[in-house]
């Protein structure tokens, strides 16, 4: 990958980008609140499985697939990810953090150096929000980057959100959260490679004590993050 593409991608991946990742927890919070993470280890294994039984089953082949469809300009490929992602969310909170990011996404594309790309309308276009992973696809093929490589990016971009929840709630410190992204850095190829070999059929969502404490987290008495 030439530099300014690495770069675009790197930017895409960051936690400053504009699009509210910070502010979610992703049921942590709630497992935390419930004792079932208290300290690095459990944190770090924590955010292991969610990798492994979440992303790596659910959005990373999602956005894989996207990554082509966006690609190949097929619209309804879009439509039908688009409707299976919307339909697997297993909570209110987890339904709206993919909404909210994938509007602020398509609010970024508009103010981008691609602003003129009929794709970006079509991602605006998708009921009643755009998804956040089909969103990034888009960016990722729109800066330049292979399925692969926006895969890997997504998935970092995530645990670098993850593991500052992790500090802010648990709480940590800087060198436990470091170790934490080192160990959550070594588990991502994998989980890419997993996902870029999965077809429609074996893609899922299906994490059931996540789905409970994302659900806990709605009426939760005291909480930092939106979800």
């Amino acid at each position: 990958m030439s530099a300014i593409p690495l770069l675009h991608l790197m930017w895409l991946a960051s936690p400053a980008l504009p699009v509210g990742g910070f502010s979610y927890s992703e049921g942590l919070e709630a497992a935390i609140d419930a004792g079932r993470v208290g300290d690095e280890a459990s944190a770090g294994g924590w955010l292991l499985l969610q990798l492994d039984l979440v992303l790596a089953r659910s959005e990373l082949p999602l956005l894989v697939q996207a990554h082509a469809a966006w690609q190949a300009g097929d619209a309804g490929r879009i439509e039908a990810l688009h409707a299976w992602h919307h339909a697997t969310r297993e909570t209110a909170e987890l339904r709206l953090q993919g909404e909210q990011m994938g509007r602020s996404l398509v609010d970024w594309l508009r103010n981008s150096a691609w602003a003129g790309d009929d794709r970006i309308d079509t991602l605006a276009a998708l009921a009643p929000a755009p998804g956040w992973p089909l969103g990034f696809a888009l960016a990722t093929v729109l800066a330049g980057a292979d399925a692969r490589d926006a895969a890997h990016a997504f998935a970092f971009g995530w645990a670098e959100n993850m593991v500052q929840a992790a500090m802010k709630a648990v709480p940590l410190g800087q060198a436990a959260a470091q170790r934490m992204l080192a160990r959550l850095a070594e588990a991502i190829p994998p989980a890419v490679a997993r996902a870029q070999s999965t077809p429609d059929a074996d893609r899922q969502a299906f994490a059931p004590m996540l789905a409970i404490l994302s659900a806990r987290h709605e009426t939760q008495y005291s909480r930092l993050f939106r979800s």
